[in-house]
């Protein structure tokens, strides 16, 4: 009885064993009450016959124990790294909550004022120094304004040139009505003469009105109405050839580029508005009638201002990432008589004034490419016949090739032409010519960018043919040529 009891334990302990140890884990104690219950029952003699076996078991029990115990140490190691990490996460959501409750850094002041009530005023501009030399005076001025050589002047003279500085301000928020909002700009520089002719005028430059402009603008037509003082249709104003010196009077002006500031009324329409691809826009202009003579050209007494004979301009404009090109059409009537009609007319009595314009520009990559091509008579008032004044057929433009080496670094290439047609000049010799036959202007320019500022190199080269009244089928060549250096700020 005894030995099959004692049987029946140990057959229980060897099935707990080979069962993956599942009933020892569940109960460490089990096997130690059985054998100690068998060993009882057995007697001293059955125990030790069976001493080895009882060691082995109760080694196995104690391995079992110190497994469990290691155990236990592991899941209480894992829950101390667990509430660790916890408390770290817990820290960091703490710092971020306590830096996105520091409050963001106030933008900077927009450069605007306010004027009435709605209406914003932005004040912009730019300062201008040129250092300049010439081995001739130039037509419109010495320095800044240097264009094409006078005849018959000789010398090299050298100067320090700050007329190119330049202020505006700008309008907006006005309303008009639900529909249409308001605007306008006022512009100075101050080529305007000087203030005396004594030996310290020079330093006084006098400020000269630009452009005095109003707008009206319907945002959901894409409609503009222009009324003051402004740039006519002709002037290339998004595509004025590139330069640090010649800015107000830039390189080509009145020998290959022509337009200037009139007081009128233009409409610009958008014809494709809110579409996407190049945007094309419609300009029609009525600008102020004006002329050289015969009455007095500061008030309105001329020949373009004899009865109503505005000039009248159109221009078709498209222009889409990196291009842009337009169209231009002029026509005005010139009533040589003037307003009171008395004005001496030895050749022609009425002339009609009759231009076309057709230019761009390209930017691919680094590149910039510009021109401009026109054609016309009677263009004198518009800065057009090497400003000659009379019914003289013409053709001129410019090209100028650009390369960007750096963000800060670019170089410029420029030439300019303007022919007159001779015979008209010299028909009108003395009638508002004065023998300027042919211009070629060629300019090289060297241009560091960085921020507001600009610094520039240049050298102009002009090479002018004229004739005389008293020997009209000579031609007599005149050259001249400027250096410069120059720097501009811009705000």
């Amino acid at each position: 009885m005894v030995s099959g009891l004692w049987q029946t334990l140990r057959g229980l302990a060897v099935d707990g064993l080979s069962n993956g140890d599942k009933a020892m884990k569940r109960n460490p104690m089990f096997f130690a009450v059985a054998a100690a219950l068998g060993l009882a029952i057995a007697g001293p003699s059955f125990a030790a016959t069976r001493q080895t076996d009882v060691k082995a078991l109760q080694a196995l029990i104690q391995k079992q124990q110190d497994q469990l115990d290691q155990q236990q140490k592991e899941l209480q190691a894992l829950r101390d790294s667990l509430q660790q990490l916890a408390g770290n996460q817990q820290a960091q959501q703490q710092q971020i909550e306590k830096v996105a409750a520091v409050p963001a850094p106030a933008p900077a002041p927009a450069p605007v004022f306010s004027s009435a009530p709605g209406v914003s005023v932005a004040l912009h501009g730019f300062v201008n120094a040129t250092a300049f030399s010439q081995d001739k005076a130039f037509t419109f001025g010495n320095g800044q304004n240097a264009e094409f050589p006078n005849v018959g002047t000789h010398g090299r003279n050298t100067g320090v040139d700050i007329r190119n500085t330049r202020f505006w301000l700008d309008f907006a928020g006005a309303k008009f009505n639900d529909n249409w909002s308001g605007g306008g700009r006022i512009e100075m520089d101050f080529f305007g003469g000087f203030n005396g002719t004594g030996a310290y005028s020079v330093s006084q430059p006098t400020p000269r009105l630009r452009q005095a402009y109003m707008d009206l603008k319907n945002a959901s037509s894409g409609s503009t109405v222009r009324i003051g003082q402004q740039w006519d249709l002709l002037f290339p104003l998004d595509n004025v050839p590139t330069s640090v010196t010649h800015i107000a009077f830039p390189l080509g002006y009145g020998s290959g580029m022509i337009g200037w500031r009139f007081p009128g009324v233009v409409w610009m329409q958008d014809l494709n508005h809110g579409s996407d691809g190049p945007k094309w826009r419609l300009d029609l202009g009525g600008f102020n009638g004006n002329w050289s003579g015969p009455g007095d050209n500061i008030n309105y007494l001329t020949a373009g201002n004899a009865g109503f004979r505005p000039q009248l301009q159109a221009r078709l404009h498209v222009q889409d990432k990196d291009w842009l090109a337009y169209f231009v059409a002029h026509y005005a009537q010139i009533d040589l008589r003037g307003v009171d009609g008395a004005g001496a007319t030895p050749i022609a009595t009425t002339i009609n004034s009759e231009g076309f314009e057709v230019g761009g520009n390209w930017h691919p990559g680094n590149w910039m490419f510009k021109g401009n091509l026109y054609t016309g008579k009677a263009l004198g008032q518009v800065f057009g016949g090497l400003i000659q004044f009379g019914d003289i057929q013409e053709t001129g433009g410019y090209l100028q090739a650009g390369y960007k080496f750096t963000p800060n670094w670019s170089a410029n290439v420029f030439y300019a032409s303007s022919k007159p047609k001779r015979s008209d000049v010299v028909q009108w010799l003395g009638s508002g010519s004065v023998g300027r036959l042919k211009n070629n202007q060629a300019a090289v320019n060297l241009i560091y960018t960085s921020g507001a500022y600009e610094l520039g190199a240049e050298y102009l080269y002009s090479k002018l043919d004229t004739t005389t009244a008293a020997a009209p089928d000579t031609t007599k060549t005149t050259k001249g040529s400027q250096v410069s250096l120059s720097a501009k700020y811009n705000f």
